[in-house]
């Protein structure tokens, strides 16, 4: 089979940072002055949601806790209540941006296909009628055709309406 390269030049911090100590989301969920800069749409004193920084559909985010654990089982029940409704709402959320359907997941530590392992967070991918087909399927590429930040803008908003504990 003969695959297909899309010039995805966005993409290509992913492939060349350099891994630090520093936990990715444990810099996000510090920085809250920077919330806007880093895609930060929710956040409050157990958790935070953000957009994908390499999304799989457009309106891809997480929600992850504040607190740097690997699994959900060292959340306490009130964590994972908490973050649990919300994950309710968050689909409700993404119902309302258009999503035909939605793939929500776990992947818990690296064995089990985590980008970053060492910190839970929990996926909220956005599927549409049609976003799987022949360039996909057949040349394990896909096509994002719409502004990242024109995005982020419509998650915040819609967060605003549904994102209420």
């Amino acid at each position: 089979m003969a695959y297909t390269n899309i010039y995805a030049p966005w993409r290509s911090e992913y492939f060349s940072t350099t891994s630090s100590n520093e936990c990715t989301f444990c810099l996000i969920s510090n920085t809250k002055d920077y919330d806007i800069k880093n895609h930060v749409f929710y956040r409050d004193s157990i958790c935070f949601g953000v957009m994908n920084k390499y999304p799989y559909t457009p309106g891809h985010f997480m929600i992850i806790p504040h607190r740097h654990i690997d699994t959900p089982t060292l959340l306490s029940k009130d964590e994972w209540l908490h973050i649990n409704k919300l994950s309710q709402l968050a689909i409700c959320m993404l119902e309302e941006y258009g999503a035909n359907g939605i793939n929500m997941g776990i992947n818990i530590k690296q064995a089990a296909g985590a980008g970053i392992p060492n910190h839970l967070h929990i996926h909220f991918v956005p599927r549409f009628e049609g976003d799987t087909n022949f360039i996909t399927t057949i040349g394990d590429s896909r096509i994002y055709g719409i502004d990242f930040d024109s995005i982020f803008d419509k998650i915040l908003s819609l967060s605003k309406k549904h994102l209420r504990i």
